[in-house]
């Protein structure tokens, strides 16, 4: 399952890496959006304790229950181990926000059995195809 607009409808769960606190960013408005349609967020960010009234955690591996997407926020070259990350925690897809790629990330979250997504907002996708929880 690739295509993003069924990721949303069949999870619920998202884990947001590199979720922000300035409400100016996108970082921190996507995940906004998301969470008032119904998802639970669970933000990743090393350097916050509580986003969107949600505990922080500072790395996807600290998560002790199923996430099912892990949301990207941070630059293309740290999206490899963050892969990694989504694959060992039993993560059903990585989507990488607007303006971020990655070969090596998507390899590893192939072959982890990950649905896999890439430059693309989940916000809009989600606004587009109407999809609330």
């Amino acid at each position: 399952m690739n295509e993003p607009e069924d990721i949303l409808r069949a999870y619920s769960t998202i884990a947001v890496v590199g979720a922000s606190r300035d409400p100016d960013k996108p970082a921190h408005d996507v995940p906004a959006q998301l969470k008032a349609a119904g998802f639970r967020i669970v933000p990743v960010n090393p350097h916050a304790s509580e986003l969107f009234g949600e505990r922080v955690y500072r790395t996807l591996r600290e998560i002790r229950f199923p996430v099912e997407i892990v949301l990207v926020f941070r630059p293309s070259a740290d999206t490899p181990p963050v892969a990694r990350d989504a694959v060992a925690i039993g993560a059903k897809a990585l989507w990488l926000q607007q303006g971020i790629r990655s070969d090596e990330a998507r390899g590893i979250a192939e072959a982890g059995g990950l649905s896999y997504v890439e430059d693309t907002c989940s916000a809009v996708v989600r606004s587009v195809a109407r999809i609330r929880k």
